[in-house]
């Protein structure tokens, strides 16, 4: 396309846009509304799902043994779980380890614990805290303990990560509702806007079809009109997401003073790594689809 073509595309679309400026504007807030709701989706879904995966890691599986394991073979079913590729780490806790954490949490420096000093009820709660570095090998990890010998009992930390999970999959479910309807809307808009500047340019239209101008050359400028509005459109709420996500973050930790150091909220920048393509290809593909969409329907003048 020589350059001349594309400067009077350019400007016939800037034109356009200004000729139905309410149309545009509409279509442009619905957009921005329909993008926004992207990204808070967005943000959600990926900070419960990096909690999720946080309670995982850092809330270990336990494993106990049976009555009269002897340390040499707790230390053998040790080392067989450490060679596991999935597991991060491995810590023991001794049965005298166990009761004073108990005593610790349970007694708070009470004298009724010195009725076992000589006698420690927790003798057989000797256990190790497998830490793991693939959480999606979670079950697979505990049913091979599970066939270890001298393995009595297993704690995981999966009915955590299962409620995070459900949350999780109740807001994808309302965003995929919300957005497409939205996303419908926009073409829709988008579609009106086309539509109206091709009924106040119809008799230009086909003079320039009389003298010979393709249906592409026609089409351009109002296919570039949709794709300005899909730019300005992701724009927009792609700005104001930032700002939204960092003062949110912000004052959620310093409402919530209990979650510092328990709840890692992923980086802006880490999330819009992936926001900022899926906005602008949001955008831009409503504005394509919408203006293609339209021009092919009512350019046949």
């Amino acid at each position: 396309m020589r350059p001349s073509t594309i400067w009077f595309t350019l400007k016939q679309g800037i034109k356009n846009i200004k000729r139905n400026l309410m149309f545009s504007i509409a279509s442009v807030i619905t957009m921005a509304a329909c993008i926004f709701l992207v990204g808070i989706f967005y943000s959600i879904v990926n900070n419960v799902n990096n909690i999720a995966r946080k309670v995982e890691q850092e809330v270990p599986i336990t494993v106990f043994f049976d009555e009269g394991t002897t340390q040499e073979e707790m230390e053998a079913i040790g080392a067989l779980i450490a060679a596991r590729p999935e597991v991060a780490k491995i810590e023991f806790e001794s049965a005298d380890e166990a009761w004073e954490k108990f005593k610790e949490q349970y007694f708070q420096g009470s004298d009724a614990a010195e009725g076992f000093k000589d006698d420690n009820p927790l003798v057989n709660s000797a256990n190790y805290h497998v830490y793991m570095n693939q959480i999606e090998k979670q079950n697979e990890l505990v049913a091979y303990i599970q066939n270890l010998d001298h393995v009595r009992d297993i704690n995981q930390s999966e009915q955590a990560a299962k409620t995070l999970g459900s949350f999780n999959k109740l807001v994808s479910y309302a965003s995929i509702a919300i957005i497409a309807v939205l996303l419908l809307i926009s073409i829709f808009l988008i579609s009106n806007t086309i539509s109206v500047g091709i009924s106040v340019r119809k008799e230009e239209i086909g003079i320039m079809k009389l003298i010979g101008a393709t249906d592409n050359f026609v089409r351009s400028p109002f296919v570039l009109e949709g794709i300005v509005l899909g730019v300005i459109g992701a724009a927009i709420p792609l700005v104001v997401l930032y700002f939204v996500y960092n003062s949110a973050v912000q004052y959620i930790l310093t409402k919530f003073n209990v979650l510092t150091g328990v709840v890692e909220f992923i980086p802006v920048g880490q999330i819009y790594q992936a926001l900022v393509p899926i906005g602008v290809g949001l955008g831009i593909g409503i504005g394509l689809i919408g203006s293609f969409w339209t021009t092919k329907k009512h350019l046949k003048v």
